[in-house]
């Protein structure tokens, strides 16, 4: 099975991409699932519930969030509707939604759960016992469990992969819009990656334009921070996992830029 992972997407261009590369590569069957973090995608802020459409349409088979969840208060109400829409599992108890589900692909079943981490980011319940605890009750998540660790820190992150190496299929990072290059396969056979990255514009301060950013660095004063517009690309990674066992097989770092993705 091949699992495509797709880092933060933002706004309209990081949403435009996603859907020209993840349409060619499921057209030519390259993947078979595809697991996108879209909690900047509403302009930077959260996820609506037409742009979640419209991701699912794209080719989207779960979407994951994070600490931008709230940003669209429309989004509450549809959480509780829509199952492939799944915040972090460990929001306090009597949030709407879910942190986890569990889909039917062509290869097989899939769980995805979502958690975001504690270090630098506002109070949250414990991300390891609260997956912990998902991995011990939840029935019939199959061979293939994917985890999208929404986290500050890199120590948290790489402290997730060890924590659920051989438990689940790959750790993958989210929330810093900068990918990194650790991507491997751990010693129990779980693929992980410290970040994904970004999907959106490149030429950006992680998204935003300079001008707007900057304002904010050099004076500190309130400022609207702006969606930049070029050299936009896709970043995640493509990760092979034997169906039958759960165990990863490969883990590649992507990268597609939208002048390539005729």
């Amino acid at each position: 099975m091949n699992i495509l992972m797709v880092g933060d997407m933002v706004g309209g261009p990081g949403r435009k991409i996603f859907a020209r590369v993840v349409g060619q590569m499921k057209g030519r069957g390259a993947v078979d699932m595809v697991v996108a973090n879209a909690e900047n995608s509403a302009g930077g802020k959260g996820i609506t519930r037409v742009i979640a459409g419209e991701l699912f349409d794209a080719g989207a088979d779960v979407i994951t969030l994070g600490d931008h969840t709230w940003d669209q208060k429309e989004i509450a109400q549809y959480l509780d509707i829509e199952k492939r829409l799944i915040r972090p599992a460990n929001f306090a108890p009597g949030c709407p939604g879910r942190g986890i589900v569990t889909v039917e692909t062509p290869k097989g079943r899939v769980t995805v759960v979502s958690l975001i981490g504690r270090v630098f980011m506002p109070p949250m319940d414990c991300p390891f016992r609260t997956v912990d605890a998902l991995l011990a009750k939840e029935p019939n998540m199959g061979k293939v469990i994917l985890v999208d660790m929404h986290a500050e820190a890199t120590s948290e992150k790489i402290a997730m992969g060890r924590h659920l190496d051989g438990r689940v299929s790959a750790i993958v990072g989210t929330h810093t819009h900068v990918q990194t290059s650790d991507e491997t396969i751990l010693p129990k056979r779980s693929a992980y990656i410290t970040d994904l990255g970004m999907t959106g514009p490149k030429d950006s301060i992680i998204g935003r334009d300079y001008p707007s950013v900057m304002g904010k660095f050099l004076t500190g004063m309130p400022s609207k921070f702006e969606i930049a517009e070029h050299n936009v690309a896709l970043e995640g990674v493509l990760i092979d996992v034997d169906e039958s066992t759960g165990k990863a097989r490969k883990i590649t770092r992507v990268r597609e830029f939208l002048d390539q993705a005729k």
